[in-house]
């Protein structure tokens, strides 16, 4: 039985944390932490958790957890999670951090887009936690930096063609939308439900975080300098990720060719879904599961490909992915505790 705390326990991805380590047949959930609400019980926090009373939130000491778990989920605010993981880590516990604090293999990457970095020998050795190209790398690590939500959606869509060389690298672009709750549980102003209902905008163009991110894995994996166009926008829904995806296709490759580098990664995946020729993915599709669904088009005429990727953004873009990745850390098939099936409704 793996024994598993959740630091941030608070927050959207922390809730969804400590429902799917509650139904997990092989772990059990033994402490929850929240600088916010320390010494309270889920229950005050989330009404909807009848029935935990005993969790009560404390706080994330290192020492005191170290008897208690072999795992810590960090659910932790960015910049915050590097202060809390060297500790950890020492006192021999994995950890799995959901910030963006070690998804970089480039410090000074990590830098420009957030803080200078207190913890950069542990972020030598972290391993990006993409569950389904990173794998081997997971299964021996003593801290995994869990994607990014948007990443997800494009990454997934992307590195076989990438790794393949089926798409050209330059020029890439990504029109991505999100639902509501990826801005996190913390008031602003911009995802008041006044300024987010019956509207649509995209937000942050040309400085989003996620783009280095992007940017890093494809150039590690395209042995080159890839860069993206990627345009975030926010959609009057709670939860749920779509990116349409294009890019132009190498002169010799074929819808045959793109749909035979999906199967090549991802026909002994759980959890990526390839949808027939002609069909593509909606966000009610993968909702409250940890899919990812891809469809795939190309157009002849432009010699563009068209890429569409589903995720939910709470479970795939971060929890549930968090939950695969600790199945693979400790040797457990990826879709245990995670093979269900939510319906749309």
């Amino acid at each position: 039985m793996i024994k598993v705390g959740i630091a941030g326990a608070s927050g959207y991805t922390g809730i969804e944390l400590i429902k799917l380590i509650s139904n997990h047949p092989e772990a059990r959930l033994e402490a929850i932490t929240s600088g916010s609400y320390t010494g309270k019980p889920l229950t005050d926090i989330f009404p909807s958790m009848r029935g935990f009373e005993s969790l009560i939130c404390e706080e994330l000491d290192a020492k005191t957890l170290s008897s208690r778990v072999d795992l810590m989920f960090l659910a932790l605010p960015h910049k915050v999670s590097m202060a809390h993981a060297a500790p950890l880590v020492e006192q021999g516990i994995k950890v799995i951090d959901l910030s963006a604090d070690f998804r970089f293999k480039n410090p000074g990457t990590y830098e420009m887009a957030y803080q200078p970095h207190t913890a950069k020998d542990l972020l030598a050795e972290s391993v990006y936690g993409l569950s389904e190209i990173y794998r081997d790398q997971i299964k021996t690590a003593r801290i995994i930096g869990n994607p990014g939500c948007y990443p997800t959606t494009i990454l997934l869509a992307l590195l076989p063609l990438i790794k393949e060389n089926l798409i050209e690298p330059d020029g890439i672009i990504s029109d991505s939308k999100s639902g509501v709750s990826g801005a996190g549980r913390s008031l602003s102003l911009s995802t008041h439900y006044c300024e987010v209902n019956e509207s649509f905008a995209p937000y942050k163009i040309g400085n989003h975080r996620h783009t280095p991110e992007i940017e890093e894995i494809l150039s590690l994996h395209g042995k080159q300098d890839i860069k993206i166009t990627f345009v975030p926008h926010l959609v009057p829904v709670m939860r749920g990720m779509v990116s349409t995806i294009y890019g132009q296709a190498v002169k010799s490759a074929r819808l045959t060719d793109i749909r035979r580098a999906y199967e090549k990664y991802y026909s002994e995946e759980p959890f990526v879904r390839l949808l027939p020729e002609g069909f593509f993915p909606a966000m009610s599709h993968v909702r409250g599961t940890n899919c990812c669904d891809i469809g795939c088009h190309f157009d002849e005429n432009t010699g563009r490909i068209i890429l569409v990727s589903a995720i939910d953004n709470l479970l795939k873009g971060a929890a549930g992915q968090a939950v695969q990745n600790m199945n693979i850390l400790f040797g457990l098939p990826d879709e245990r505790g995670l093979n269900y099936v939510q319906t749309p409704l």
